[in-house]
This record gives C-alpha cells, sequence and structure tokens, in this order.
C-alpha cells in the first residue's frame, strides 16, 4: 500500500505563497487556509494574482481555531506566513514540519519589522547591486525577495519531512532578508575578501565582460564571453562584416588589457550589434557558440521556441500561464491547474486523516542531509551553489575538479577575489564561499582512466549534479542511459542553460542571457525604453536553488518508489518560473512603484549614496507615515487621501517624503517609520550587512572559518534555520585536490596501488 500524498497547510502570505505553489508542482496536495473574505490576491490584478499563485491548491474557510487544528493534527507540513505563528492551534503537534517565513526571521530586534519585496530587497542588500551607479537603486521585478524566500521555504520543507524519518518534526525559521543576503554573488564577497564595496554597475556585469547592449528594435545580453575561443569567434565575426575597428590589433589579445578598456570594446561591439534586430543577432552569435540572447519581455515568452518545445508552459482557466522550474516526477510536465473556488474544499476539515507516526529520534540530532553522498561536477555558479546549499545540511558533497577543465572561480584573474595575489587557485573569495563544506578530488577527465574513476564514485554516490552545456556528458560515455546502468538509484541532476532537448538545447548560456530570455531582464528599468536589466548572477543563484529543490524532491521520490530519476533543469525555465503573475497580467518596466499600492519607492538620505525604501500598503499606512514626516495634512487632503489620488498625484507625495528623507539618516529614517508601523529599510550594501545590519548579527548569520591557505573569513550562513536538524558552515571550503586519496579509498574503493599508478599517469593531481 502506497503511503498517501504529502499535505501542505498554507496559511499565507506573499513570502509564503511561492513556496506552496511549488510545493504544488512537486505532487503535493496543498491545502490554502482563506478568511471568509477570501485571499487578498483574489482581489489583486482582477483575481490573476490569486490564478498564478494559489491555482491547484486546495481552499478551506475555518470558522474556529478548533477547524483548522484539526486539519493540522492529519497535515504533514505546514507553510505559515503569519506573524506569530498561530501557536494556539500547533502545540503538541510533534508530527508537523512547521515552516515559519517571515520577512526577518523569527528572533532578533527587528523580527517585528513590517517587510514588503521592496523593503526585504533593499535591506538584504539587493537594492545596492542593480541600477545606474549615479542613479537610485533599481528593485528586480516580479518580487525577487519574495520569491527566494519562498524556495527557501520549499526546500526547507523537504529537508524537514527527510529529518521525519529518523524522529520528530520540527521548525523551520526562514528569514526572508537572509535569503536575500545569501543570494548577492559578489556583492558581500568582495567586501568580505577585498574590503571593498562595488558600485551599481549599471549596464555592466561587474566581474565578467558581459553586458546589455541596444538593438535595432530592442535589447541584447551578452559580451565577450569567458574565454579564447569566444574573443576570437567574436573578432571573426566582426573582422567578416568590416566592423571591427582596433580590435584586430595585437594588444587585443591580451584578456588582461581587454578589461583594463572594456569600454572601448563595448563600444565597438555596440556600433555593431546596434545594426540588427535582437533575435537575428542572437541567432547568428548562437551560431558561432557566442553567448548572446534577445532581451524578451513575458509577453513574447510564449513565442520562444525552447520553452515550447520542452512543454514549459500551463494552463490556468483556460489561459496560459507560467510553468514550473523541472519536468517532475521522470520528466512528468503539470498541463493544467485548477483555481479552487473560495472554501470549495471544506469537507477537508471535517475528515480524520490518520496522523503520521512520529518516532523517537534514533541518534543524536544530525544535519538533515546526513549521510547523503553527492558527486558534484558543477563548476562557476549556478551548480556549486546547488551542491552548497545540500552540504549546508549535511551532505558529503565530492568536488570533481577537472585538471583539464578548471572552475574559472578557482583561477581566472577577473573572478578571483582576494585581498592576495590573484594566482593562487585556494584563495579565491569567490570559489572559497560557494564550496564550503565540500571534498575536493583533481581528476583529469580527459582521460580512460578519469572516466573510469568517475564511475566508480557514481556507483557509490546517491546524486550526480553537473552545469554543463547539454553534450558534455554524453561524449563523456556518461549520459543517463549509462549511469542508470551504473546505479539505478541515482538521482542525476544536469543543470543546462537551456535543458538536454529542445531547438536551443547547444545554446551557450551565462547567467546574463538566462535572465534575458526570461524576460527578468526585460522587466527591470524605469520604463520600456530605458532597461536597465539583471546585470549580476540572480538567474545562477535561482537556478542553484531550484536545482536543490528538485535534488531533494527526487530523493523522497526514491525512497517512495527505490527509483533514481534524471531531473534535467534548464535555467532559463528556472528564473522563468520566478516571473510571477507577468504572463496572465502582463506589464513594462515601472521602476520601484507597485500597481496597487502608493507611495512605494526608494528616496535619497543623509550622506552619500544612502537610500531609503519604503513601501505604504494601504491608507492607515499612509496616514501614519503623514504623522511620522510631520505632514498629518497630506492624510486628508483629497489629492492623496486615497491610494488611488496618491498614484495620480505622484509629484507632490514623493516630494514630501523626498523632502523628509533627504534630512535624515536612512537607518534613523527607516526606525521612525517602522516605529509607526510602515514598512521603511535602509538600502544596504555589503558593508552594511556585514558591520552594521543588527538583524543578521543576532541571528548569526555571518560565520567564521578557518580555511588552511586563504585564512580566517566570514562566510554567508544558510538562510534556512531548522531548529532539531540544523545546518551550518562546518568547515572551510577545500584545497585543490585535498581529499583527492581519501575520496577514492573510501567511497570508490580503490586500492593504494591503483591510486599510486594513476598519480604517476598524471590522472590525478
Amino acid at each position: 500500500m502506497s503511503n498517501p500524498a504529502v499535505r501542505v497547510v498554507e496559511l499565507s502570505s506573499p513570502f509564503t505563497r511561492f513556496a506552496g505553489r511549488l510545493l504544488v508542482g512537486l505532487g503535493h496536495e496543498v491545502v490554502l487556509v482563506e478568511p471568509e473574505e477570501g485571499d487578498a490576491t483574489r482581489r489583486e490584478l482582477n483575481g490573476d494574482a490569486f490564478a498564478h499563485w494559489h491555482a491547484g491548491k486546495r481552499s478551506v474557510t475555518p470558522k474556529s481555531p478548533g477547524e483548522l487544528r484539526r486539519l493540522l493534527e492529519g497535515a504533514d507540513v505546514l507553510l505559515d506566513g503569519t506573524p506569530d505563528g498561530a501557536p494556539e492551534v500547533v502545540a503538541g503537534l510533534d508530527h508537523l514540519v512547521h515552516i515559519r517565513v517571515t520577512p526577518f526571521g523569527t528572533v532578533g530586534p527587528r523580527s517585528h519589522w513590517q517587510g514588503t519585496d521592496l523593503v526585504v530587497a533593499a535591506l538584504g542588500g539587493m537594492l545596492a547591486q542593480v541600477g545606474d551607479p549615479d542613479g537610485p537603486p533599481l528593485r528586480l521585478p516580479e518580487n525577487q525577495a519574495e520569491q527566494l524566500a519562498g524556495v527557501h521555504a520549499a526546500i526547507a520543507a523537504l529537508l524537514g519531512l527527510r529529518a521525519r524519518r529518523a524522529g520528530p518534526g520540527q521548525l523551520a525559521d526562514v528569514s526572508a532578508q537572509a535569503c536575500v543576503a545569501a543570494a548577492l554573488e559578489a556583492g558581500t564577497l568582495a567586501y568580505l575578501h577585498e574590503d571593498r564595496v562595488p558600485a551599481r554597475p549599471g549596464r555592466v556585469h561587474p566581474l565578467v565582460p558581459h553586458g546589455l547592449f541596444q538593438a535595432a528594435d530592442g535589447y541584447l545580453g551578452g559580451g565577450l564571453g569567458g574565454s579564447p575561443r569566444m574573443w576570437d569567434a567574436l573578432l571573426d565575426w566582426l573582422r567578416e562584416e568590416g566592423a571591427e575597428g582596433d580590435l584586430a590589433e595585437p594588444r587585443w589579445q591580451d584578456p588582461v588589457e581587454r578589461k583594463k578598456h572594456q569600454d572601448h570594446l563595448f563600444e565597438v561591439v555596440q556600433d555593431f550589434a546596434g545594426r540588427w534586430p535582437k533575435a537575428r543577432f542572437a541567432e547568428l552569435a548562437q551560431a558561432r557558440k557566442l553567448p548572446w540572447a534577445a532581451v524578451d519581455l513575458p509577453q513574447e515568452m510564449s513565442d520562444n521556441p525552447q520553452l515550447a518545445a520542452r512543454d514549459f508552459f500551463t494552463r490556468v482557466r483556460g489561459r496560459t500561464d507560467l510553468g514550473f522550474p523541472f519536468a517532475f516526477p521522470e520528466g512528468h510536465r503539470i498541463k493544467e491547474l485548477d483555481v479552487p473556488d473560495l472554501g470549495a474544499d471544506r469537507r477537508l476539515l471535517h475528515e480524520r486523516r490518520p496522523v503520521p507516526r512520529v518516532e523517537a529520534a534514533r541518534e543524536p540530532a544530525r544535519p538533515a542531509l546526513h549521510g547523503l553522498r553527492v558527486l558534484d561536477l558543477t563548476w562557476v555558479l549556478a551548480g556549486p551553489y546547488c551542491t552548497k546549499v545540500l552540504a549546508d545540511h549535511g551532505a558529503d558533497v565530492i568536488k570533481v575538479e577537472s585538471l583539464g577543465r578548471p572552475d574559472p572561480t578557482r583561477f581566472a584573474p577577473f573572478m578571483h577575489l582576494s585581498r592576495g595575489a590573484h594566482t593562487d587557485p585556494n584563495t579565491n573569495g569567490y570559489f572559497n564561499e560557494v564550496n564550503r563544506n565540500k571534498r575536493s578530488l583533481a581528476l583529469d577527465t580527459r582521460t580512460e582512466d578519469g572516466i573510469a574513476v568517475l564511475r566508480d564514485l557514481i556507483a557509490s554516490c546517491d546524486v550526480l549534479v553537473e552545469n554543463f552545456s547539454a553534450t558534455v556528458m554524453t561524449k563523456l560515455g556518461l549520459g543517463y542511459d549509462t549511469l542508470r546502468e551504473i546505479n539505478p538509484r541515482l538521482v542525476y541532476v544536469s543543470m543546462s542553460g537551456m535543458g538536454h532537448t529542445g531547438p536551443r538545447s547547444g545554446w551557450v548560456s551565462y547567467a546574463d542571457t538566462v535572465s534575458a530570455s526570461s524576460g527578468l531582464t526585460g522587466l527591470t528599468g524605469w520604463g520600456p525604453d530605458d532597461v536597465v536589466g539583471v546585470i549580476y548572477g540572480h538567474g545562477d543563484i535561482v537556478a542553484g536553488l531550484q536545482a536543490a529543490l528538485a535534488t531533494l524532491a527526487a530523493l523522497e521520490h526514491r525512497e517512495q518508489t527505490g527509483r533514481g530519476q534524471h531531473i534535467d533543469l534548464s535555467q532559463l525555465e528556472a528564473i522563468a518560473s520566478h516571473l510571477g503573475t507577468s504572463l496572465l497580467h502582463p506589464s513594462e518596466p515601472a521602476g520601484n512603484t507597485h500597481p496597487q499600492w502608493s507611495p512605494q519607492g526608494v528616496y535619497r538620505c543623509l550622506g552619500a549614496d544612502r537610500w531609503l525604501a519604503v513601501s505604504v500598503r494601504d491608507d492607515t499606512e499612509w496616514a501614519a507615515l503623514c504623522t511620522a514626516i510631520g505632514r498629518p495634512d497630506l492624510a486628508t487632503d483629497e489629492r492623496t487621501r486615497t491610494a488611488q489620488a496618491r498614484r495620480r498625484h505622484t509629484d507632490l507625495v514623493d516630494d514630501a517624503l523626498a523632502t523628509w528623507a533627504r534630512s535624515q539618516p536612512a537607518d534613523a529614517a527607516a526606525e521612525v517609520l517602522q516605529a509607526s508601523g510602515v514598512p521603511a529599510g535602509a538600502v544596504q550594501d555589503g558593508r552594511d550587512l556585514v558591520e552594521y545590519d543588527p538583524q543578521l548579527r543576532a541571528r548569526g548569520f555571518y560565520v567564521r572559518a578557518e580555511h588552511p591557505v586563504a585564512g580566517a573569513f566570514l562566510h554567508e550562513g544558510p538562510p534556512v534555520r531548522l531548529t532539531r536538524t540544523p545546518g551550518g558552515v562546518r568547515k572551510a571550503a577545500p584545497v585543490l585536490g585535498a581529499d583527492t586519496d581519501d575520496v577514492l579509498r573510501d567511497v570508490a574503493g580503490l586500492p593504494p596501488e591503483r591510486i599510486r599508478r594513476l598519480r604517476e599517469r598524471g590522472v590525478l593531481r
């Protein structure tokens, strides 16, 4: 007899609703608890908000705490976005995996602060990384801070379910601010490892030679690429078209020279790109294996042949909506979702579902993934971020470092974050952050001996993760059919940019080009003709988180069926799934504004580049803000009394708030507004997060660990805090090849003589 489906009860908030949607996509039964008047999203965007966030869920409207308690007695997971954690209905339910998702976490001096997507993005460091260096910070569209919290909450749910097999349920405390602070790519790492706070990059990536370019009919994402081959191919193309300018001169063959004079190179490339329609330029570039993509708006996504070929989209009320970040289980796609009527599933409040059996803990509490072995063939950011999540929660992650294809974050000078020389592969802060808690095996996979060692390791591992381009594993003789023969229980997670199937599976992808294709870049700006784009690796981090979620889901599926599977995760689909309501309710770039609330924006404060983010969600908060800034007259002024009126008179509203903020320190201004119940927060950069943020400090977010070569430094801690089986930063990243002999002996089972021969042949480092 099969086990009943996991039941998730959702007490919804903007920071939990994406988690509920993701768990629907994994096949769990998600029961949405609504008030009698219905969830607020039923009244947003003509109901499109509810259709997107809550399609596929069940709906109940409990009339008493007792009815909710009865529902929870038969539930497995409580996805809880309430401010207080519903203590009266969860007491004594030891079987429950209780996921609290709040703007700032359940403990700490700011745990009571009001948070919106904009305010959390500001206090978490995201806003400081988007926008022009001499202009205001800019939010990422479609509530990316909320969605980062949501995917972490879904991960927490699966971690809790896995841990429950060896003991009771537990509480998971998910801070949305910490989720954002852990997702900044190099934003904080530059301060931790180079004492440097990068300026907002505008339309140019701060590390790699990529950015946003104008095409004849829109925008393009791309650049010079990351290898000598890509530079040569781009230069050949420019020569063929007579557009190379002075770039054929020998000095430009030096990557240091190209980086030093990047502005000039970009001008030449821009002159060339501006001649072409965006789609045609991208196609011609990709034919040369160059990483370029057209910047599409969400309403253009349905014409993307890759998404269509892979059946990414789902249907909701007869309309096309975003699909899920990966096909699950075993390649299955959800084709259609029903939208529940209010309270349609009231019978669930009265049925007697068996209470999940809870066993006493059989051993001292260990991290939730203790005993899991992961073979990590990933590099750069998206893949290592996935395996970092797994390692943080106790998995034994073995990073295979190919001597023939070294990780650029160990070796590339332009990605090397360090106070010392940028030539030591063991001192790069970028690499050391995303590879903590792992082991390192240095192996030459270009040789038959190296592949034979890989096969031995695969046979002894639970999970294999790689983020190569689509054909690499097959060329190594390790396509999924072969992997399944070696280890039928293996969970194989591939993370190519476009996925392993479809007409664009061979496209070369970087985080910025994936964001361009997904619609996220096209919505990031001040208006249709003023797109700024997503320049840092947000897409890589989203893909890494979704791959971690996919891994945990596949392991749960294996528990039920005994079968492993191939998760063919497309980074494009992963980030496209974070585009919220933009397909059901198309929009254009709108800066920091909100479609219903007013005011919402970012205002300059006292000091150089100091800013305050403010969201006013209703007229009560507006009245409180007016009193706090010394303008009580505006609360009753007919021009500003309602949100609709305030949107018509934005100059009056923004001038009043901007005048007050300009004379205030940002932190002090935020405290004044928060004391009045108004969501507000300073826009924080890496230095602010590490040195001054009282909430992150109280939660112990930054964790010191000693690296054998780089010395002691702070790491970004895991945003998910499990009370019974906590994860954490247990050890710093490994020195290159430090664990080669141990892994080959203890995991692959190789005798000392074979290890010696492999080293003599140069297969090992």
